[in-house]
């Protein structure tokens, strides 16, 4: 059935049913994933998807069902999925369906030269970028992956408040696993890059780092156990700020999952640190309009010079405290109930490069690389003991490769003990949530080596 008349259908058997409100969430999407080894093809998956999540309020209640077949049987599967689903609900929380925020920002996230590129582009490009893993260094003795993806899709929501929004968005990107060996020494390095706009894709950024960490860590040594003044590279910052972007959550504090809980107006972290949340850049990848309940999306800073201004907020947790959503709701795939996370979340970056960190550092460690994210870190306290691996910092210059240590601390105290930040602005994977961050000198952290 077609998607418009589905969902008139939907609503109206959904109101002849006796519910209060309805909603349906549309999404779509597709991918392509080529991984090289050896130059030849050793993984290829092409898909598309189509999904639909119905809510309704029913006696109060919000119920939920989905479907990924739009015909006359899934409505009514949808029709009784949600019914069912709202009268076991035994929650008092109040729960909305949005009428629609008064104009939505104007995005232009979707890039048609991505579609364009073919299937056999992409192979060329992840076979190319084998040979230049390789080219780099002697050392490099193989490439474990070489991968080039793509991705894109639609999100419409429509209710029967007469909310009906939409957007698209694509994008592309790369990835390269390098090993290095020498003698009985092997070491792994990783570079990656993902972009909105195909001329900016520069595999040999990706190649780069993947190879120089490799090659790096081959001579690599664990340190004397000690407290040390730490740079944590871009990428390893983005990883830590990810972690722990739950303790931004309106809903977890209102649970007492986080310590953040009420700490609006305070100083959270050290003046040197601003951290944004802003769904409106249009290069990260998180950038959307509107969020899961159809509320304009805007930039806000949630951290500002170390106050916290706000923490994350759909309709239901900023009507909780007296306030309006900051346009946070979420959901992990179509099929999930509405709950928050960040869009386009990162520290905002300093005007100093890693150099003049590593120099600020003096004798320290700059860490490149941390292991252990999802047992090693507690969200709730904030505690974190992470495998890691990176350099040495010797009068201000990085010298030898360091391994087999162990950084610990605590989130929350890593954030006020933040003295410096760099000019080198990363971010991570693309997600429902994309997380960025530069480099950062912490005053100390403790490590455990030798």
């Amino acid at each position: 059935m077609e998607i418009n008349s589905f969902i008139k259908t939907l609503f109206e058997r959904a109101q002849a049913a006796g519910y209060e409100a309805s909603e349906a969430y549309y999404a779509t999407g597709e991918s392509f994933e080529v991984s090289v080894k050896g130059g030849e093809i050793v993984d290829y998956n092409v898909s598309s998807s189509i999904g639909l999540s119905f809510r309704a309020l029913v006696d109060g209640k919000m119920g939920y069902a989905s479907t990924q077949v739009l015909d006359e049987d899934a409505i009514d599967l949808l029709i009784e999925g949600a019914g069912g689903n709202a009268r076991m609900i035994e929650s008092e929380d109040e729960e909305f369906i949005f009428e629609g925020s008064k104009s939505y920002p104007e995005m232009n996230i979707y890039n048609p030269a991505i579609d364009e590129i073919s299937a056999a582009a992409k192979i060329e490009m992840a076979k190319e970028l084998e040979k230049k893993v390789l080219a780099l260094n002697p050392l490099i003795k193989q490439v474990e992956m070489v991968q080039v993806a793509s991705m894109g899709g639609e999100k419409r929501i429509v209710n029967s408040k007469g909310l009906d929004v939409s957007f698209r968005d694509n994008a592309i990107g790369c990835a390269a696993v390098a090993i290095a060996a020498e003698g009985d020494k092997v070491a792994v390095g990783v570079g990656y890059q993902y972009v909105r706009d195909p001329k900016q894709l520069n595999p040999d950024e990706a190649a780069e780092r993947a190879v120089r960490d490799a090659v790096s860590g081959l001579n690599a040594a664990p340190v004397e156990s000690g407290a040390y003044p730490v740079v944590l590279r871009n990428d390893v910052a983005a990883s830590l700020l990810n972690c722990f972007s739950a303790v931004f959550s309106a809903e977890r504090a209102q649970k007492g999952l986080s310590l953040l809980k009420g700490k609006e107006g305070s100083e959270v972290a050290a003046k040197a640190l601003t951290i944004v949340d802003d769904p409106l850049d249009v290069k990260a990848l998180a950038s959307t309009p509107f969020d899961a309940e159809g509320v304009a999306t805007s930039r806000r800073e949630i951290v500002s010079e170390g106050k916290l201004n706000t923490l994350l907020h759909n309709l239901k947790t900023a009507k909780k405290q007296g306030i309006e959503s900051t346009g946070n709701a979420s959901k992990g795939s179509y099929a999930s109930p509405v709950g928050i996370a960040p869009t386009n979340f990162y520290i905002v970056p300093g005007e100093a490069d890693v150099e003049a960190l590593c120099r600020q550092a003096g004798n320290g460690l700059l860490i490149t690389e941390v292991e252990g994210l999802h047992s090693g870190a507690n969200q709730i306290s904030g505690d974190f003991s992470l495998g890691a691996k990176g350099y040495r910092i010797e009068n201000g210059e990085v010298t030898t490769a360091v391994n087999q240590i162990t950084i610990a601390g605590n989130f929350f105290e890593l954030l006020k003990s933040i003295t410096m930040i760099g000019n080198d602005l990363q971010f991570g994977f693309p997600g429902a949530s994309c997380i960025g961050a530069p480099s950062v000198l912490v005053s100390k952290l403790s490590v455990a080596g030798k």
